[in-house]
């Protein structure tokens, strides 16, 4: 049942792992079951994203309690139920703990425009800093939801990223995006800081051409493919 969506959920572990965002078996997808939005597919722990099959992916409630599976949910599930719960366009959840995002975010600056990726987050990128420990009660769920609002990533202050859209497409191009934005950022400020962004409404023109349902799809079609031939 939902074989499409499981797939998906497997090729976008497979991805988020091999664009170096795997973090052992750290780190975790989601997605809602399609006829029952009260409740979400998951990666279940101790696995890499890579290893995602059917058999290990588990079911889970808006309470962040497993109801099917033979596999342990993660600890930090609340992430996933809580945006999950007060985001009803958001069908897919995505945490890791994206090395250069991590970096950049513990610098305490702001993301800015720079290249393609920077511009799809030029509309602001929130960042949860009330702490920097996992995120394993509800409260703090619900802290890391509330500061997301309706933006569709988010950093964890020295921890990671969040990704929320409306399809596995999308919350993977944003979290590919994400951390190649804060490369990016990284590389720039070591050279002595950005000094030519380009003007506001070109910025605008560019997120607008890069932030497409079209370019969501290319992008996951691509990247599945490109795990083929490799």
């Amino acid at each position: 049942m939902h074989e499409e969506v499981k797939q998906k959920l497997v090729e976008a572990g497979r991805i988020l792992e091999k664009e170096g965002q795997g973090d052992w078996t750290r780190g975790h997808i989601s997605v809602r079951v399609p006829d029952a939005p009260d409740s979400f597919y998951m990666k279940a722990s101790k696995i890499g994203l890579e290893e995602i099959t059917f058999d290990n992916i588990i079911t889970v409630d808006l309470d962040g309690e497993k109801i099917a599976g033979d596999h342990s949910r993660h600890n930090e599930v609340y992430i996933h139920s809580e945006i999950l719960r007060i985001r009803p366009d958001v069908n897919a959840v995505v945490h890791t703990h994206a090395p250069y995002a991590v970096m950049f975010s513990a610098l305490g600056k702001p993301l800015q425009p720079i290249g393609h990726p920077g511009s799809i987050f030029s509309d602001g990128l929130p960042v949860f800093s009330e702490t920097t420990e996992l995120i394993t009660t509800r409260e703090r769920g619900q802290a890391v939801a509330r500061t997301l609002g309706e933006h569709g990533a988010l950093l964890l202050q020295n921890h990671g990223i969040v990704t929320a859209a409306a399809s596995i497409e999308q919350a993977i191009y944003l979290a590919l995006s994400l951390e190649n934005a804060c490369m990016m950022q990284l590389w720039v400020d070591s050279a002595g800081g950005a000094k030519a962004l380009g003007r506001p409404e070109e910025i605008k023109a560019k997120r607008k051409h890069m932030f497409r349902e079209e370019m969501f799809r290319a992008t996951f079609a691509y990247l599945t493919r490109r795990l083929l031939r490799r």
